[in-house]
């Protein structure tokens, strides 16, 4: 089995769930997830999990996004982009200062509230099949952040920019809120993602690149390792005394690891050891065994996530 994460460039016309159905095709294997979906019509970074790295969709979910949209004013849809059936049409009589001024006044934290072609859920029930049987109902505006937004071009009714935001943010929402903000409605009329956490559009592959790697048998060149999604974390290794706890999922003291360098944990000055702060953690082969996070009021170190088999 194939453990870890590809990064993929979803294309046009597929669903996430399609990306994850085709690459079980191509790669024989079952464990499969996505870490987030892109709509239909949305291009670029969807990172998919295999194997023991399925564990890792719900973290990964969670990860700041970049995104290149282009917002259409004018109009709004019953999607919030231009696949959707046109509700509203405005004639687009603002200035591109007007249009700065609305769209930066989104950066910051936003209560947004989530489309009706969504795959939220409200009572059990998927928001875009309610949407289908042209059904509306209530949805609770949801805190998100937006962290940066670039614009690269105006050229009206049309801006592009790029979207830094937080996770649960959608980009046709933003787009449909600065249209109404300018009072002549909008829409989104593309959308890339470019960013997912560390995965970046340059490195990202088709399923058609991902299929030539497997006839070359070159899988494992394009697989990250479940323990390099952490890289930022500092890696620590258990003493063979203290192998077993990390085998079972059991936390362990400053003293009874090492670091990269053979030190122990408790007397190197290259770990800081601040509260929360996370870890991966290996056996004394080297072998991962999961992440966890320090407990300074124990001196413990406790897991967050295991990935560990025997």
């Amino acid at each position: 089995m194939i453990n870890g994460v590809i990064n993929i460039y979803k294309e046009r016309g597929f669903t996430s769930h399609d990306v994850v159905a085709k690459l079980r095709g191509i790669l024989k294997q079952k464990k499969i997830g996505h870490t987030g979906t892109l709509d239909p019509d949305a291009e670029g970074v969807l990172p998919v999990c295999l194997g023991k790295g399925t564990r890792l969709c719900d973290m990964l979910t969670d990860h700041s996004k970049v995104y290149e949209a282009v917002l259409l004013l004018g109009q709004s849809t019953d999607t919030q982009d231009v696949s959707g059936n046109v509700l509203q049409e405005a004639p687009v009589d603002v200035s591109e200062e007007e249009v700065r001024e609305a769209i930066m006044s989104f950066v910051g934290p936003y209560d947004q509230i989530p489309p009706m072609y969504s795959a939220l859920k409200v009572n059990g029930q998927k928001l875009c099949d309610l949407a289908r049987a042209g059904k509306e109902v209530e949805r609770k505006a949801r805190p998100v952040e937006i962290y940066e937004i670039q614009i690269e071009e105006i050229h009206l009714p049309r801006v592009r920019m790029n979207v830094f935001c937080s996770k649960g943010t959608y980009i046709r929402t933003l787009c449909h809120d600065i249209g109404e903000k300018l009072k002549c409605h909008g829409c989104m009329e593309s959308l890339l993602r470019t960013r997912v956490g560390q995965f970046l559009l340059k490195d990202s592959l088709t399923l058609a690149q991902v299929e030539t790697y497997r006839d070359e048998n070159r899988i494992t060149e394009i697989v990250m390792p479940v323990d390099q999604v952490f890289s930022d974390c500092p890696a620590l290794k258990l003493t063979k005394e203290a192998a077993k706890l990390g085998y079972n999922g059991n936390p362990f003291t400053s003293t009874q690891a090492l670091t990269e360098n053979d030190q122990m944990v408790e007397k190197s000055s290259d770990i800081s050891l601040d509260g929360g702060k996370w870890f991966r953690v290996y056996d004394p082969e080297g072998v991962f065994i999961g992440v966890y996070a320090y407990d300074s009021k124990r001196d413990q170190f406790r897991p967050e996530k295991m990935f560990y088999e025997k």
